[in-house]
């Protein structure tokens, strides 16, 4: 696999980024094959297996481009730009960091790409909301219709507060304390050291711990971030 196969040409290739369907279908077994196999063979230029790559993935760089970006109707665009990179760049991947940690780094650059190109960061608040995605914040979306509403305008509320925060802070807060992954990995993905992992945690939650107390509508998250200042909470 190399730059000279783009895939705008490859059928495989643009069925996988656009989920349009495809003449032959992944088996089963594809499914269950370990990710480094995956790997090795889409690297050798095995389009099911790059397929397969991208279907275990995807949901994966959704969740981090919609993290970084916030609500945009441009986060299918870009998951499939991630792709399109990770299609032409998978051939120089080394080993030397997991592949997830790599595939990581690759969606947060080539988002931030995106919002350099617009020249502006966008507001948050001023996006549609995704309810999927919002139920990873602030949990499912209950039945009542005022309680729904309520539940809406607490999600408008923290786009609104996050988007208050620096793109370096904003990372940082959304690949720990919304994906989970550890102060170490995410040193990994940015580049940086621990250390300077911790400190934008620290202050990104300290900044989002002072502009939730302003807003009735968080009432509920306050504690949890003041938990998580005081507790110098991080995952190692």
């Amino acid at each position: 696999m190399n730059d000279s196969n783009p895939p705008s040409n490859n059928p495989v290739m643009s069925a996988a980024v656009t989920g349009a369907p495809r003449v032959a279908t992944v088996s089963d077994r594809e499914a269950t094959r370990p990710q480094h196999e995956l790997v090795e063979r889409a690297q050798a230029g095995d389009e099911q297996a790059f397929h397969q790559l991208f279907l275990d993935n995807r949901e994966m760089v959704a969740r981090v481009v919609h993290r970084i970006m916030g609500p945009s109707p441009e986060i299918e665009d870009v998951v499939q730009d991630v792709f399109v990179h990770v299609y032409r760049s998978i051939s120089r991947f080394r080993g030397d960091s997991k592949f997830t940690t790599w595939l990581y780094r690759l969606s947060a650059n080539v988002t931030k790409m995106h919002l350099r190109k617009k020249k502006s960061r966008p507001r948050f608040a001023d996006k549609p909301l995704d309810e999927e995605r919002s139920e990873m914040e602030l949990g499912p979306a209950p039945d009542r219709p005022d309680r729904l509403a309520e539940r809406q305008e607490r999600i408008s509320a923290l786009y609104r507060l996050l988007d208050q925060l620096s793109d370096k802070k904003r990372t940082v807060i959304a690949l720990h304390d919304f994906e989970g992954i550890s102060a170490g990995e995410i040193a990994e993905i940015l580049d940086i050291s621990v250390m300077t992992v911790r400190t934008r945690l620290f202050y990104a939650r300290k900044e989002l711990y002072a502009a939730l107390s302003a807003e009735p509508a968080l009432e509920s998250l306050v504690d949890a971030v003041a938990d998580r200042i005081s507790t110098g909470k991080a995952k190692r």
